[in-house]
């Protein structure tokens, strides 16, 4: 992927990523804490989570074509290298947000621990879930983060006046 309607299409696709993944991360946190918010939530968080999975090397993807198709800069090369990091979280966000939704769903006819709800139950279980949610969310927002300010530093570092324009002087 290239250009979207003549724009780069990193700089439309970054968009799904930066909300995307902290939306994620919150949703795949809630359903750690609460089964009964993994269970409202249903299938929609591993597909939210795949979504953003498949976003991740889409953007990324982009990202690259762009990079060959501005000038050289450090700042540039900087926020390439760490938005080659992102897909690991992305990995870890969908493996947990899948197993999360597997442990929480509801019992089947066959009985009420059929459908892992005594694998959820147990305390130790939960614990680590919660536990790896809260470790991987913040990971990946945190990384999301650093890329996207890496991203617009590189962007914007020479693009702006520090004064205002003559047009913008008399208002």
């Amino acid at each position: 992927m290239t250009l979207i309607n003549g724009l780069p299409a990193h700089v439309l696709l970054v968009h799904l990523v930066v909300v995307l993944v902290p939306l994620t991360a919150l949703a795949l946190v809630a359903a750690a804490v609460s089964r009964r918010a993994a269970r409202r939530m249903g299938l929609v968080l591993p597909v939210l989570a795949l979504v953003t999975l498949l976003g991740v090397p889409l953007t990324t993807q982009a990202g690259e074509w762009l990079e060959r198709h501005v000038s050289d800069d450090a700042l540039v090369r900087r926020h390439a290298e760490l938005g080659d990091g992102l897909l690991p979280w992305a990995v870890g966000l969908f493996a947990l947000a899948a197993l999360v939704w597997w442990a929480a769903r509801p019992a089947t006819a066959s009985g009420p621990d059929s459908a892992g709800g005594s694998f959820w139950s147990t305390t130790p279980v939960r614990v680590a879930a919660v536990v790896l949610s809260l470790a991987v969310a913040a990971g990946a927002v945190v990384d999301v983060y650093r890329i996207g300010d890496s991203g617009a530093k590189a962007a914007w570092h020479d693009g702006f006046s520090q004064s205002a324009s003559n047009g913008d002087a008399a208002r």
